[in-house]
């Protein structure tokens, strides 16, 4: 599993980060976890709003931070 958190690295972008960490620990899933910051990697996405959720090369969650319960469910 890929998990890339979308942003430019704003507080909400790192909390998103801090939160998905957390949810992969709590799951005990693996996964790989990346920061796109690449401005043109994220419109590739679609994305308007940061911060964002992809799992797998799908957007989950875009323009708000989702607490570390909702990414384990989507995990």
């Amino acid at each position: 599993m890929k998990i890339e958190i979308l942003g430019m690295g704003c507080p909400k972008c790192k909390q998103l980060y801090a939160n998905a960490q957390e949810a992969l620990k709590l799951s005990g899933k693996e996964a790989e976890v990346v920061k796109v910051e690449d401005m043109d990697k994220i419109t590739e996405y679609g994305i308007m709003m940061t911060p964002a959720l992809v799992l797998d090369g799908v957007v989950k969650v875009a323009g708000k931070v989702p607490s570390v319960e909702e990414i384990k469910e989507l995990l």
